[in-house]
Formats: C-alpha cells, sequence, structure tokens
C-alpha cells in the first residue's frame, strides 16, 4: 500500500477495500479509513519589467535547472505565510503577497504538490542570496530563460509572456 500500513488508531494492519466510493486502506478490527490528504505548495512570482526571478534548484528532482520559488505548506501554516517563508529561506528575501495568479492541480513527481498556489509577490526587504535548496538566484528575461525544471514554472512564464 506504501504511506500506510497500520491503522493509526489501534495498530491493525490496513487492508485495501472499498470506503467512501473508492478502494482505500481500512482497518478490519476498528473500521478506521485511511485518507490521504494532498502536499500543497506556494510558488513566488517576482518580476522587474520584462524580468522573473527565478531560483537553480542544488537538490533532486531536477537538480541544476531552474523554477520559481516555491515550497510546501506547513500543517496549520497560511499559505500566504508560507511563500514569505519560502522566499526567506531559498533567496533571503521578505516579501509581501501583493495577489493570487492562479492555482493548478497536478503532481509532477512522487514526491511533488498535488495543488499549486501561484501568488505575485512583492520585495520588501532583503538582499538576493540563495539558500535552503536553492545554489543560485537570477532575473532573466522573459525571452531568454535558462533550462526550466517543471510544468507548472512553464506554464507560469507563458501567462507573464501574454499581452493582457
Amino acid at each position: 500500500m506504501g504511506e500506510v500500513n497500520f491503522c493509526l488508531r489501534c495498530g491493525n494492519q490496513l487492508k485495501l477495500k472499498e470506503a467512501s466510493g473508492r478502494i482505500r486502506p481500512v482497518c478490519g478490527r476498528c473500521g478506521w479509513v485511511y485518507f490521504p490528504d494532498p502536499k500543497v505548495a506556494v510558488v513566488a512570482v517576482i518580476s522587474e519589467g520584462d524580468k522573473i526571478l527565478l531560483v537553480r534548484r542544488s537538490v533532486n528532482p531536477h537538480r541544476g535547472k531552474w523554477t520559481l520559488p516555491a515550497g510546501f505548506v506547513d500543517a496549520g501554516e497560511d499559505p500566504r505565510d508560507a511563500i514569505e517563508r519560502e522566499c526567506l529561506e531559498e533567496m533571503g528575501l521578505s516579501v509581501v503577497v501583493d495577489g493570487l495568479m492562479d492555482v493548478v492541480y497536478g503532481q509532477e513527481h512522487s514526491k511533488g504538490a498535488h495543488i499549486i498556489i501561484i501568488y505575485r509577490v512583492n520585495v520588501h526587504s532583503g538582499s538576493l542570496k540563495p539558500g535552503d535548496d536553492v545554489d543560485r538566484v537570477k532575473f532573466f528575461d522573459l525571452d531568454k530563460l535558462p533550462q526550466i525544471a517543471f510544468k507548472t514554472t512553464n506554464k507560469v512564464i507563458e501567462m507573464l509572456q501574454k499581452p493582457e
């Protein structure tokens, strides 16, 4: 089954069976049903004119490729707080959320997010310096981009390239 094999209530081994319209891990002893929660991530779009700020990944997947600053939302964390935290961790920038650009669904790899919340943010303070799982931070012209890591990043870039 993978993610959960034993009941979190009584410790009994779970079995796959139908529950709430799908095949799910279910405890045969106490009836507890495992409902996996989707992973949620946030993405920051920081632009200056026709330039966009990207970070180069220092970890897999896609080590050495570029993407938008992003990260997972912790349980109980407001997604706006998560993007502010991620920008500080990855780039040394304190940011303020300017608005919601989009929410997309689609897990690109087994450890990736299912739901991605894309925010436009403004830099409040700090200076660009790579940190956390990033080894470079740089502004790029929208028409002269490096190798991009994720489909979601490409989707956001395409949104920015379209005239309004």
